[in-house]
């Protein structure tokens, strides 16, 4: 069967650089501003695929590390081809800074998409202490969690970046690397939950119902979801634990019968 093509992302960017005369709540005009920011490095998996497939692109061997047009093209290619994006906090950061430089490096706008944000789901469905990476990843993922930095702390790793320290470098394609595998871990942890996410079923011309959300044929009958103008077979996904329903309005179907009685 078809499936959609479900791409996960996730940038780094360098940042702003300024000149400033205090450490707090500093107004920066733009004729302050040193160097503007870019992006520095990307990391990206179809959703599915092994994790050795992951792809990563840095600006460690860059001429100028500013020009950030060469690894631009391959993540707005994999972003074109797409049928749906998943990321964290993406809606609000990766997305708005990709076009910002996509538009400003020339480029026309990628193909139009699906875009899944993990912070949203998570935002709209649950009450958990904190919506970040780390914390969700911490306590739902098995395998992956987000990494805390460990040789360069906090800023320190983007300023040996900025430097050209390899050691640098290493680190973040690992941290990089470890946010896309530990976001698509917990993307399938809360998939089942969102009722707003991917219909595999819109893909596909088979008549044969699958799960919506992973593209299982096991499904066990569940009951029936009642609106407000009809009545619904409903389903339970054994793989994922997603719930999907049948398109056939079953009160209509009875009522029909009822009146050749």
């Amino acid at each position: 069967m078809n499936k959609p093509k479900v791409l996960l992302l996730d940038i780094e960017t360098a940042p702003i650089l300024g000149h400033v005369w205090g450490l707090w709540d500093q107004n920066v005009g733009l004729n302050q501003i040193k160097s503007d920011w870019h992006v520095l490095a990307w990391a990206a998996k179809w959703l599915g695929q092994a994790p050795s497939k992951i792809m990563y692109r840095d600006q460690r061997n860059a001429k100028n590390v500013e020009d950030d047009r060469e690894i631009l093209i391959d993540i707005w290619h994999l972003m074109n081809h797409a049928d749906v994006i998943i990321t964290q906090n993406g809606k609000a950061f990766d997305e708005k800074k990709l076009n910002a430089r996509f538009i400003l490096n020339g480029f026309k706008p990628p193909s139009s998409y699906q875009h899944i944000d993990t912070k949203q789901i998570a935002s709209r469905k649950f009450g958990f202490t904190s919506n970040k990476l780390e914390y969700m990843t911490d306590k739902l993922c098995k395998k992956y969690k987000k990494l805390k930095h460990s040789k360069f702390s906090g800023f320190e790793l983007w300023s040996e970046c900025l430097k050209g320290n390899l050691a640098a470098w290493k680190e973040m394609e690992k941290y990089n690397k470890y946010d896309v595998l530990s976001l698509e871990e917990l993307y399938l942890k809360l998939r089942p939950w969102d009722t707003s996410s991917i219909n595999v079923n819109l893909y596909d011309d088979m008549p044969t119902h699958v799960c919506g959300a992973c593209g299982s044929k096991r499904l066990q009958k569940n009951g029936f979801k009642y609106t407000s103008i009809g009545k619904y077979q409903r389903y339970l996904c054994l793989d994922c634990g997603s719930e999907a329903k049948d398109k056939m309005n079953l009160f209509s179907t009875e009522k029909k019968a009822s009146l050749k009685k």
